[in-house]
């Protein structure tokens, strides 16, 4: 059975607000967010219910920060239905933003710790999950903070059926060492890296972030691990 997110020893350490919204911003996270908001507490049978327009399979981004990755996936794969979650409220201002000045209807955000999110989700109803630049929390004593963790797995392991596929990126090499640790220590996932080119190497449908542009100029080239449900 699986855990509970009442049962979670975790909290969310990350920043929840930067500058002050604009006005525009901030009349869109007073109207359009509650429309397009996920509610934890609303359990769905089918997550391809939450959009006006038929969609295939559902997609999750965890922590999406200005929405690049996202907004982009979105416009590529309309037939796709995307869940996105990122408790720092600039980022998801911009990305409402974009939704609205775009007509973007396959998108649908959660604005709190992913966490909380994963009750109201149902067994086997994610067919990708990204997890791109997560905040790498590099002193020792704040590893626990990172948001890849047993805990997490165990949340994805669920929500995705076999052949599903999770997606995580960083230009940290702790964190990469990290995650490839714990994912590969877990019956659930395996990793589909067969030469370093595929682990080396972003894959033309994964588009490149501001952050992980920013990454690569500072000399920190990232790593893109892409992991499968067993």
């Amino acid at each position: 059975m699986s855990r509970s997110s009442k049962d979670n020893p975790r909290r969310f350490y990350g920043r929840r607000a930067g500058h002050k919204l604009h006005a525009s911003q901030a009349a869109l996270v007073e109207s359009l967010l509650p429309e397009i908001r996920i509610d934890p507490s609303r359990r769905i049978k089918d997550l391809r219910n939450l959009f006006p327009n038929d969609v295939n399979e559902v997609w999750l981004e965890i922590g999406f920060g200005a929405g690049e990755h996202l907004l982009w996936q979105a416009r590529e794969n309309p037939e796709t239905g995307f869940l996105a979650s990122e408790p720092y409220i600039n980022g998801v201002a911009k990305v409402l933003t974009a939704v609205d000045r775009d007509r973007i209807g396959n998108v649908r955000l959660y604005d709190d710790d992913v966490h909380h999110l994963f009750d109201g989700l149902p067994d086997n109803s994610l067919s990708r999950v990204f997890v791109l630049f997560p905040d790498p929390w590099p002193k020792k004593r704040h590893n626990k903070r990172r948001i890849v963790s047993p805990f997490l797995i165990a949340h994805l392991a669920r929500v995705m059926p076999p052949g599903a596929e999770l997606r995580f990126a960083s230009d940290i090499p702790d964190y990469v060492d990290w995650t490839l640790r714990y994912m590969q220590n877990s019956p659930t996932f395996a990793w589909t890296a067969c030469t370093p080119d595929d682990w080396r190497r972003r894959p033309p449908d994964w588009p490149e972030t501001r952050y992980e542009k920013k990454a690569v100029e500072a000399g920190r080239p990232a790593a893109y691990l892409s992991f499968r449900r067993i």
